[in-house]
């Protein structure tokens, strides 16, 4: 199949349309602005809807209501957007309902800037509104993992009837690379819903619900959604570069991954033993083969457009045996193979070797 070249946000819109979404509801904010625009041409040429909401918290409770009858439905946003639509996402989780969210992650606190960042991996990958719940959540690294992880996404979300989100960033909305799309002629299955709120003529009604005022009925139920996050175990997607016999591992995702290949290209060709180990689901998070990867290694160090927070998880899931240290830029502040290298000589100890040699 030829491929084509395409911005990274209108690929991923595409490749929504092909995993059979139908249903779009956001509201604009740069740096991912390419997807509703894309979305708003693209969804009625197939039978599909699109909608541009009187705002963020009106976006996602749509999407709630499409989710409930079981429609394949996706929003997407950024930052502050994210941010609003939380309650909402607490909602969907709740009521376990699949959904597709996408995060152009762009540089914060407030209203930050437009610029790409990656300090959105907390809101991610905890929960980010209230309550005790998680979601499914994917990391791509370049314009084709996004298109190949969206129809996964919505795959995810069906099985486990709960919300998807695709964390990207600036970077990668806005980038152009080559990709091949799935076949239109090969629409994937969609698995029945009988749950849905489709109408209830000729059967019982259904109920779709996250409230629960008896105690004992909201625990029971927080004990089933959490067994459904330790099923989706199982799911955990990884990259391993040149781990093999690394003394220095690096860690990151996104971009910033990119970034961390490249230096680790640089120092194999200086005769540094450094790989790259990249989650590419951040929940669930991919603890025995980061254990694997780092099997060897003296030191660890994550590559972020943070100030510290896959970090922390990487510590967490090393159970704290190999030192881990951390390089972030933030506030749309990319980091440089120059920068990152350095760090690399400085934990790999290069100028004492050059002195004992």
């Amino acid at each position: 199949m030829a491929k084509v070249l395409m911005k990274g946000n209108e690929a991923l819109g595409e490749a929504a349309v092909r995993a059979g979404c139908r249903f779009f509801f956001g509201y604009p904010i740069t740096p991912q602005n390419e997807i509703p625009h894309y979305l708003a041409k693209r969804l009625p040429e197939v039978g599909g809807v699109f909608v541009q909401a009187e705002s963020e918290i009106a976006a996602i409770n749509m999407v709630y209501g499409a989710a409930g009858s079981g429609a394949r439905v996706m929003t997407s946003s950024s930052g502050p957007g994210i941010s609003l639509k939380q309650e909402g996402i607490t909602y969907i989780a709740g009521a376990e309902l699949p959904c597709v969210i996408v995060n152009m992650q762009r540089g914060g606190p407030g209203l930050g800037s437009i610029q790409p960042a990656q300090s959105d991996y907390f809101q991610a990958v905890k929960g980010g509104g209230h309550g005790d719940y998680k979601l499914l959540v994917l990391a791509p690294a370049t314009i084709q993992e996004m298109v190949d992880l969206m129809g996964k996404a919505f795959a995810l979300a069906d099985e486990y009837r709960n919300p998807v989100m695709i964390l990207g960033d600036g970077i990668l909305g806005q980038m152009m690379e080559a990709v091949e799309l799935p076949s239109e002629s090969k629409m994937p299955e969609i698995p029945s819903k009988p749950w849905a709120t489709t109408g209830a003529k000729g059967r019982n009604p259904n109920l779709i619900n996250s409230l629960f005022l008896d105690p004992s009925e909201l625990e029971k139920h927080n004990l089933h959604l959490q067994e459904k996050y330790t099923r989706m175990g199982k799911e955990v997607l990884w990259e391993n570069y040149k781990t093999d016999d690394a003394e220095l591992v690096l860690v990151g995702y996104g971009s910033s991954a990119r970034v961390a290949k490249a230096v680790v290209d640089q120092a194999r060709r200086r005769g540094l033993k450094v790989g790259l180990f990249r989650p590419i689901t951040l929940f669930p998070f991919p603890k025995q083969a980061l254990q694997e990867a780092c099997r060897q290694a003296s030191h660890v160090l994550t590559v972020e457009m943070s100030l510290g927070q896959l970090v922390e998880d990487v510590r967490y899931n090393l159970e704290f045996k190999v030192p881990v240290h951390f390089y972030g830029r933030v506030g749309g502040m990319v980091p440089t193979t120059r920068a990152v290298m350095e760090e690399v000589e400085r934990w790999l100890n290069v100028e004492q070797r050059r002195e004992d040699a």
